[in-house]
């Protein structure tokens, strides 16, 4: 899926003449048989809800974090553990490079979740993930993005349900954070993901596929805890498909419903 400024864009992958692998390698058949109706949907979906004007925030006085390594691999720090808040979504972050990374993490996986298109869990998504000044402003943007029309065209009603034999999938899956810029205020961290997204059901024109992206957080520390300033999504790092086969609608949906969360935490 391609995610950016270019709002409703959806881009075509052509085989390359060279022997990069990422240009003819064979997909597998889930993601070849991704409908049209699923790209336009999901990209639609998550820009909606990203492209906001009031970007940024905590960039200019950001310091670089040349100091930090470019991959660190999660180690005990003796801070205290965070605390699922309010809405289920960890709060608490440990005030530093770490917290925030942790706080990156998380609200990833809260902003590309199934629950972001439930009205209800919507606005406790909001409240909890951003900081206050822009929590209005956004409630009125996610509103819009995910309208009853819009729902509709990807298989959920009004309240974000899927039909009864079915169930929405939209899961993230942090692969890794980095440190862009940090100061005591203000952090930029990017999260590498993985993700799955579609719906499981036998008749569904939008089955459960996958993607690789990465998302750019800008962080404020705002009463006592890393909140969201505002945020980004761009396509990859990707590996090769693999041959993986596809599991059945079925199969998915028990997946979902049996297997958990994480709270990520360095």
């Amino acid at each position: 899926m391609s995610l950016g400024d270019d709002t409703g864009r959806t881009r075509t992958r052509l085989p390359e003449a060279s022997g990069d692998p990422y240009g003819g390698a064979r997909r597998n058949g889930r993601s070849s048989s991704r409908s049209l109706v699923t790209v336009v949907g999901v990209v639609v979906l998550l820009i909606a809800a990203i492209a906001f004007a009031n970007r940024g925030g905590g960039d200019s006085d950001a310091e670089e974090g040349g100091d930090s390594p470019k991959a660190a691999a999660t180690a005990p720090t003796g801070e205290k553990p965070v605390s699922a808040g309010a809405s289920g979504i960890p709060a608490g972050f440990a005030h530093d490079r770490q917290g925030a990374e942790s706080a990156a993490a998380n609200y990833a996986v809260a902003l590309v979740s199934a629950d972001i298109l439930k009205p209800d869990r919507r606005a406790e998504i909001v409240r909890q993930v951003f900081v206050a000044d822009k929590q209005t402003s956004l409630e009125n943007r996610f509103d819009k993005a995910y309208s009853k029309e819009f729902l509709s065209t990807i298989g959920l009603d009004e309240n974000g349900n899927a039909a009864p034999g079915e169930a929405y999938v939209s899961r993230t899956m942090p692969i890794g954070t980095k440190v862009i810029g940090y100061s005591d205020t203000n952090a930029t961290v990017d999260v590498w993901c993985s993700g799955v997204f579609g719906t499981a059901g036998e008749k569904t024109t939008n089955p459960v596929t996958s993607d690789w992206f990465t998302m750019t957080l800008q962080l404020r520390w705002a009463d006592g805890d890393w909140k969201v300033d505002s945020f980004a999504q761009k396509d990859g790092p990707a590996p090769v498909p693999g041959d993986d086969k596809a599991s059945t609608a079925e199969e998915m949906a028990k997946a979902v419903q049996e297997y958990g969360g994480f709270t990520y935490a360095r």
